[in-house]
């Protein structure tokens, strides 16, 4: 066998070895206690790091939180997390999101996610469903932003939206449509 072929061949082994340990470690889901706290920090880090952020929390009939996101892929990938819904400061419901997709991707990433409802009927549109699909039962609108500028100087009129933030790694494609959100019992 040559250094190439061996090589190629070890290099795929050990990048497949890291996925089924990323996607294994995903399955050990967290407590009640520890996406809590993860939840508090990651709205710690909206309120600092997004100008306005806080008055644009207050405008919102609920918030749900996923401390961490953590996306795999390899021409296939997949991404899980935990979250929290919080409704008048307090949680109300736990919930997780999954994703696959398929295409040109390579790498692993962790990333934050903070939806807010904006209205009534986007928040018990969401309650109700068995598994919310962003983009299938609801569309999610997923604010991008500038250094210096001010979240209430952007024009929005959304029922839900979306903020990625806090990207670890390299991933192409930064999205969160055809993602699956369930209501999950802690």
């Amino acid at each position: 066998m040559s250094i190439t072929r061996f090589s190629l061949v070890t290099f795929f082994a050990v990048l497949l070895t890291s996925f089924s340990l990323s996607f294994s470690s995903m399955a050990n889901a967290s407590s009640a206690t520890e996406i809590d706290i993860g939840v508090i920090e990651t709205l710690k880090r909206f309120r600092q790091d997004i100008a306005g952020g806080e008055e644009f929390l207050k405008r919102g009939k609920a918030v749900l939180v996923f401390p961490s996101v953590i996306k795999v892929g390899f021409g296939i990938g997949g991404e899980y997390g935990e979250g929290a819904m919080i409704i008048g400061g307090k949680t109300d419901s736990y919930y997780s999101t999954a994703a696959a997709s398929i295409g040109f991707q390579l790498g692993a990433q962790s990333k934050s996610l903070v939806l807010v409802f904006m209205t009534d009927e986007a928040l018990k549109h969401f309650q109700s469903s068995k598994g919310w699909k962003a983009g299938v039962d609801g569309s999610v609108a997923v604010i991008e932003w500038g250094v210096g500028e001010d979240i209430n100087t952007i024009d929005i009129e959304d029922p839900i939206v979306g903020f990625v933030f806090s990207n670890k790694g390299l991933m192409f494609n930064l999205t969160i449509e055809g993602s699956k959100f369930s209501k999950i019992v802690k």
